[in-house]
């Protein structure tokens, strides 16, 4: 089975959503089995029901990220692995040239838990424009004040630097103040409650990813596509992020009440009405609350509230 549900499997998919939601019970069509086996069906004895597909999406996508990952684990070892080959060979028949056959894989840099440190701290210091991380799960206050340093550093040249955060880390005081630091040194953060993989990019000439399950070793790429492709899928991760800033400092208790209201459907100027506040002062609230979610639009501010009000 492909990773993607096929044009069929779709078709059946939106029949199914178009109908409420739902296929008959003795419907046994061979893309009916897949969508199930996918989990974009559910099969109670009543009939089958269209599931949520973001999760499906998820699924695949933390799949593919961990497949690329041992990849390039794979063309990191394999050199290494037929180096005893490839000296048997040269022996008899002389050393290839650098860019034949038996030459390593270009662009694919690995280290283990030690050296890795020591060339994180060499590209912080050599990067000049950018600096894009993504930070999955609980990262604890220590590890962050270790690098606080080369963060003020890069920030202080002057770098764009964003970090992408999930809600875990910041369940720590801890850690939000080591955020906040950096925060208020001009870095952005965001906060995304999706699965996702560590990555460090500097100036979108190098990143750094694991390589090992367990994170013990890890790979420093530079291969122009695959770096482009790693930060590819951090923009998409970023726009779908919310703003630390809203867990960093609390909202005003008329903008939070400006919120719900928003959620449950109310417009500004109902809004304004209910509170006894002026349109103008309400716009001001709303113009807050779409800075703190990173909202361009008033749709999208009341998406990430009814979101938040419902999660």
């Amino acid at each position: 089975m492909t990773d993607e549900p096929g044009p069929p499997e779709r078709a059946r998919y939106l029949t199914a959503v178009r109908g409420g939601g739902r296929l008959c019970p003795e419907d046994l069509a061979p893309t009916v089995a897949a969508l199930v086996a996918r989990g974009l069906l559910t099969s109670p004895a009543t009939g089958y029901t269209a599931a949520n597909p973001r999760a499906l999406g998820d699924r695949i996508g933390a799949e593919l990220r961990t497949r690329a990952v041992r990849l390039l684990l794979h063309a990191e070892r394999l050199p290494g692995t037929l180096r005893p080959l490839a000296h048997a060979y040269e022996a008899l028949h002389g050393p290839s040239e650098p860019d034949g056959p038996g030459h390593a894989v270009r662009g694919v840099d690995g280290h283990d838990a030690t050296g890795i440190r020591g060339r994180i701290s060499e590209l912080h210091a050599a990067c000049k424009v950018e600096f894009l991380a993504a930070q999955p799960g609980h990262c604890p206050a220590d590890r962050l004040q270790k690098t606080l340093t080369h963060d003020l550093a890069l920030l202080a040249r002057g770098c764009s630097t964003r970090i992408l955060h999930q809600p875990a880390t910041l369940d720590d005081p801890a850690a939000l103040r080591q955020i906040a630091l950096r925060t208020q040194q001009g870095a952005q953060a965001r906060v995304l409650a999706e699965p996702y993989e560590r990555v460090l990019v500097f100036d979108r000439a190098a990143a750094v990813i694991p390589a090992a399950e367990d994170r013990s070793r890890a790979a420093i790429v530079t291969d122009p596509t695959t770096v482009a492709y790693l930060v590819a899928h951090l923009e998409r991760d970023w726009a779908r992020a919310t703003p630390a800033d809203r867990h960093l400092n609390a909202p005003h208790p008329t903008t939070v009440r400006i919120g719900r209201l928003l959620a449950r459907g109310l417009t500004q100027r109902a809004v304004a009405t209910r509170l006894g506040l002026s349109e103008r002062t309400v716009a001001g609230h709303v113009s807050r609350l779409r800075d703190r979610y990173g909202a361009q639009t008033l749709f999208h501010l009341g998406w990430h509230l009814h979101g938040e009000r419902h999660g």
